[in-house]
């Protein structure tokens, strides 16, 4: 098991988390990572303002939908909605956002990225928690060690 960089290990140190971006597509990447958490002991929350359900699953339109507190929320959206995300979990005193990306820009947003810095939240920018939750399976863990050559995921 690879030591994990410490903001990871204090967002998966969570027991209740929210997936912004599930989609009714089950290949979506956002529907892996629901599945790989829900699959790892986590309580997930799927979260999609256009879906009821997803998976056999109640879906929320928001984090403000959710009843109880949330410790993180893994951000699995186009980048221009990460912003009001980001928003509704300084409302709901959410500390912990993961904003997923492979390649490409993915789900990060310079603004709520920003937004994050300015409210207190800490934020990953970059992979997912797919990389990280054990067991990884073989392609994570080569998509792991070359997106970190590269400096796109956290260390």
């Amino acid at each position: 098991m690879t030591k994990l960089p410490s903001n990871v290990a204090e967002f998966l140190a969570g027991k209740r988390f929210a997936v912004a971006g599930v989609s009714r597509q089950p290949q979506q990447a956002a529907n892996a990572i629901y599945r790989k958490m829900c699959n790892s002991g986590f309580e997930v929350l799927p979260v999609n303002p256009n879906a009821a359900e997803i998976e056999g699953v109640r879906c929320y339109p928001n984090l403000a939908s959710v009843s109880g507190s949330i410790h993180g929320v893994v951000v699995a959206t186009h980048p221009r909605n990460a912003l009001d995300i980001v928003r509704q979990c300084s409302e709901l005193g959410v500390r912990h956002v993961w904003f997923h990306r492979s390649f490409g820009t993915g789900s990060v947003s310079g603004e709520a990225v920003a937004e994050c810095q300015a409210r207190g939240i800490q934020c990953i920018e970059g992979g997912c928690p797919l990389m990280y939750s054990e067991p990884v399976d073989l392609g994570h863990r080569c998509l792991r060690w070359w997106l970190r050559m590269g400096g796109r995921v956290p260390r």
